[in-house]
């Protein structure tokens, strides 16, 4: 969970781990970068879009140029101008939002 904010960093990473979620946070997409090269087991990348020193649209691109098969939830209270292929959580979201649309990117095979 990569946001500037650290109260919307807090919620969001409280929501998660009390879905049991693990949960690995930054406070911007330089120090998430850091985390990613770190921990090679990280299967979504949930980033604000708006963030000084690397915004979100970069770090989702660095990340995905280690790691292609990386998903990758924006979330923002300002940008709506993703292409088809990404996602957007608008902030501010509720605590069932934001699990249902991370839920949504990992469907159970039946």
């Amino acid at each position: 969970m990569v946001d500037d904010d650290p109260d919307v960093r807090d919620y969001a990473v409280a929501v998660l781990e009390n879905r049991g979620y693990r949960v690995l946070s930054a406070e911007d997409g330089l120090d998430a970068l850091s985390v990613l090269k770190r921990e090679r087991s990280i299967d979504l990348l949930f980033t604000d879009v708006v963030m000084p020193r690397l915004n979100g649209f970069e770090l989702a691109a660095r990340a995905r140029e280690a790691a292609p098969l990386l998903k990758v939830l924006f979330t923002s209270g300002y940008a709506t101008d993703l292409s088809a292929a990404d996602r957007l959580l608008k902030k501010p979201y509720l605590p069932q939002q934001l699990c249902g649309e991370i839920a949504s990117m990992f469907p159970i095979d039946r």
